[in-house]
């Protein structure tokens, strides 16, 4: 990762969550659930993941709560539960808010059972999927999740977009100051990256956009408007076609959209495209599932925790290619972030922060940023 820096103002991380907290219940997220929106957030930013944390705060929630494709508050409904699993339906609300009370609920069976999975149906965006898997290990389990999204990947050969940028992710805990999670979309880039390009005035890298006539799009801002309208799509991992094994990505982001589908008995592909037939704003109708895995069920987390730390620690400790000063697993980047803007605070580009001015202007807050007199 290199010696990190950065030019963008910080804002601390405790006015930040604070903001967001009172922006939220401004727009109607009772007290409890936006503390939970706010944390979801902030993790993406205090982990580097931009394109999921303060970004999203205005245009993924607050606008989609003023538009009305998403509920402020949260009427989450147990549709069927067992021993082992629980199916919700979050009836349009906040998604961070239902898949919070599902890993809860979640973690406490495989506590008990060793095991345990679930499924939400007519969910929404719910943030960082890394933070639902990191609930687990952060108790000595290990947490999977995956979500649908709106379509924007083809299928390999196609070139409709069909499939979300559907995130398959694990957090596993091991004896290291930092747990292995794995947290990527099954795309090359996910939605999120490019509305991160588009805002930052930057192109989308090539090769990882085509448009319906097979040809590569670089303009962010271009791109956002063609993946609405059906004339562009992300490209899955591996690439386009069959040399680079694009047909990976492709069956992975599959999996993803028959679990979260099928698991919850919820909605699927151009269903979630948050447009109707006649063109108007509708819900999103999403679907998220998770599993909860104790290691205590098998021989123990302990030793759990000392294998996983080991083959993390062998791979790092691997020959390096010419050149290269250091190999990562994954989430040690993300630790390494935390370490330098822990005492820092969150970054804010220039668009954000008018974002953030412009929610605390129109509902009235008491707030003044630092950045404000530069």
């Amino acid at each position: 990762m290199g010696e990190i820096r950065e030019t963008r103002p910080f804002v601390s991380w405790e006015q930040m969550n604070s903001f967001m907290i009172d922006a939220f219940k401004g727009y109607g997220v009772p007290e409890e659930d936006a503390k939970i929106c706010a944390d979801v957030l902030l993790e993406s930013d205090r982990r580097g993941i931009e394109s999921h944390g303060c970004n999203r705060f205005k245009p993924i929630y607050i606008d989609r709560i003023v538009k009305g494709t998403l509920l402020p508050v949260t009427n989450i409904e147990i549709l069927k539960e067992t021993p082992t699993t629980v199916v919700m339906d979050a009836h349009d609300g906040m998604g961070m808010v239902a898949s919070y009370r599902m890993m809860e609920m979640l973690i406490a069976k495989a506590k008990e059972y060793g095991m345990a999975g679930g499924a939400i149906r007519n969910s929404t965006h719910y943030g960082i999927a890394g933070y639902w898997t990191s609930m687990a290990s952060k108790e000595g389990m290990v947490g999977i999740t995956g979500t649908n999204a709106r379509p924007s990947i083809a299928p390999t050969f196609g070139v409709e977009n069909m499939l979300g940028t559907n995130p398959l992710t694990f957090s596993i805990p091991t004896d290291e100051d930092f747990d292995f999670c794995l947290d990527c979309a099954t795309s090359i880039v996910q939605r999120g990256r490019i509305e991160y390009y588009a805002r930052e005035g930057k192109p989308t890298p090539a090769g990882t956009v085509i448009s319906e006539n097979g040809e590569a799009l670089t303009d962010s801002q271009q791109i956002l408007k063609d993946l609405v309208s059906g004339t562009a799509a992300l490209a899955p991992l591996g690439g386009i076609g069959e040399e680079l094994a694009g047909y990976k990505g492709y069956g992975y982001a599959t999996v993803v959209e028959i679990l979260s589908a099928a698991l919850s008995g919820g909605e699927f592909m151009k269903a979630l495209s948050g447009v109707s037939s006649e063109g108007k704003p509708q819900m999103y109708h999403l679907g998220h599932f998770f599993f909860v895995v104790d290691p205590e069920a098998f021989m123990g987390r302990d030793e759990f925790r000392k294998i996983a730390g080991d083959i993390c620690r062998n791979l790092r400790a691997s020959k390096k290619a010419p050149g290269e000063e250091r190999i990562y697993t994954a989430g040690e980047k993300e630790y390494d972030m935390w370490l330098f803007r822990k005492d820092k605070g969150v970054p804010l580009g220039e668009a954000v922060q008018k974002d953030i001015l412009t929610v605390r202007d129109a509902l009235g807050l008491d707030y003044h940023f630092d950045f404000e007199d530069k």
